[in-house]
């Protein structure tokens, strides 16, 4: 590794942790804010020249916007109980009341359903998806090893799938068929045999046609016409008509998040994938790159929601960043969503790095969601990154092509848990079962050594269990002699 990098790395440290729920102002020593854009709503992003920052302020940039999960939790935790003890009725009760949308029946056998009718052109897109999904995620099951650690004593791991798992497809601002794809995939390839995948229905009580034909396509058991903590409270409890799941997965906005943390907690007995909070977007960009580009892939994350970040990474000199400015305004201008994109990049900012070194241990200190490196020779420094839930090398690969069609999953960690949590795989939905099985030859080669750790930790019915076992070879042994 470089020295520099490493050296980076240490001075930033994490000797000075800053809550992600904390409000901090950043002092600078020579960077003032810079006004970014304009969209329909003002909009800026603060800059940062990391070789004028203490490390208490280089550390603090890792900070996300600030989730008040407190008063979340507070909002959260009636709906969890109230699904709990009322079921079904109280999920529509909730969809009536947060998605206007009256419910005859929360849960449809996705068998049942008839086969959606796609344009062609929208069918081969999700078609090819599902494909290229397929093959990456099943390139991951594992392969059965077993050892043999001394003469007769053999052990090994085995894959079992996760029998009930439940899905969360978000359909507030928009519809998202592609975490369908995401999520029903890896469940299929695993065998899961039940799979719940959750849904805000559309106003009319049906559920997205492109969601249910992805569902189909994958294996998904049951659709649950419900958003929000109410969905992921039926899922994790079990309702007349939603089966109960052991695992939840799925992104999905703070109450979502907020219920998923505390089912997991809870006596519904449930695993999540991972923490996660708003979509971000770390893009390191030097002057090869095309401000075109560089201001399409801020956006696409920014127009996810208010609450998004994006951050931009000047690698070196020569990056034309008015070029940038003007390219960000323009697009921004121009997209449906651009008030959430605007909203985002207020609170989103701009570092400026001496060289790709440096912007690459800033990155590895951020930890982002989608990590951009779109400098030349992009490939020589994948090596380099430590921290990300999935990143994109060169100039030809936007983010997008994650999100939608390449083969990896987009359901990764964000809020800086890239430092402890990968994306959603084939493993997410897999359980591991180590076997072991020894020969009369093998306990008599460690037995003695498991008796005599037992006795030094007082549990002599541990040493009895080998002990006996020991002795009744023995006497067999004496006794064939004769």
């Amino acid at each position: 590794m470089d020295c520099r990098l490493l050296s980076f790395n240490r001075s930033c440290g994490l000797a000075f942790e800053f809550a992600a729920t904390k409000r901090i102002e950043y002092r600078l020593s020579s960077y003032s804010p810079r006004r970014f854009l304009h969209c329909t709503t003002k909009c800026s992003m603060k800059s940062y020249k990391l070789s004028d920052l203490s490390r208490t302020e280089v550390d603090s940039l890792k900070a996300r916007p600030r989730i008040d999960f407190s008063s979340i939790f507070n909002v959260v935790q009636p709906i969890v109980d109230d699904i709990r003890s009322r079921g079904d009725a109280a999920v529509k009760e909730y969809t009536r009341r947060f998605d206007k949308v009256e419910l005859d029946s929360i849960v449809e056998n996705v068998n049942d359903l008839p086969d959606p009718v796609l344009d062609p052109v929208v069918q081969e897109a999700f078609d090819v998806a599902y494909n290229n999904i397929y093959a990456f995620h099943s390139a991951q099951k594992p392969v059965e090893k077993i050892v043999e650690n001394m003469e007769g004593v053999r052990c090994k791991r085995v894959a079992r799938s996760i029998s009930s798992v439940g899905l969360y497809v978000p359909g507030g601002t928009a519809v998202l068929p592609s975490t369908a794809l995401m999520l029903s995939v890896p469940a299929q390839i695993a065998g899961c045999k039940t799979i719940v995948l959750a849904t805000p229905p559309a106003q009319d009580g049906t559920i997205c046609k492109e969601v249910l034909y992805c569902a189909k396509k994958a294996g998904v058991t049951h659709i649950l016409k419900a958003g929000g903590a109410q969905a992921i409270s039926a899922m994790a409890w079990g309702t007349e008509s939603c089966p109960k799941v052991e695992k939840i997965y799925g992104p999905g906005n703070q109450y979502v998040t907020a219920a998923k943390m505390i089912l997991q907690n809870s006596e519904a007995l449930i695993s999540i994938d991972m923490p996660a909070g708003p979509s971000e977007v770390l893009v390191i960009a030097d002057k090869h790159a095309k401000p075109a580009h560089i201001a399409a892939d801020l956006l696409s994350q920014a127009e996810h929601g208010p609450d998004s970040q994006v951050v931009l990474v000047v690698a070196g000199d020569g990056v034309d960043i008015t070029a940038i400015e003007d390219e960000i305004s323009k697009q921004c201008q121009c997209l449906p969503r651009g008030n959430f994109a605007s909203k985002a990049l207020s609170h989103s900012f701009t570092v400026f790095a001496r060289d790709i070194v440096e912007a690459i241990a800033f990155s590895n200190l951020y930890a982002p969601e989608h990590l951009i490196i779109n400098v030349k020779d992009a490939e020589k420094w994948e090596n380099f990154v430590e921290n990300a839930g999935s990143v994109f090398l060169g100039p030809w690969t936007p983010e997008s092509v994650g999100d939608y069609a390449s083969g990896t999953n987009h359901v990764l960690p964000t809020y800086g848990y890239a430092r402890m949590y990968g994306g959603v795989s084939l493993d997410s939905f897999l359980k591991y079962i180590t076997v072991q099985s020894l020969t009369e030859e093998g306990l008599k080669n460690l037995g003695p050594y498991v008796a005599t750790m037992a006795e030094i930790e007082g549990l002599d019915a541990h040493k009895r269990a080998v002990t006996l076992r020991l002795q009744d070879i023995e006497a067999r042994q004496v006794s064939n002699l004769r």
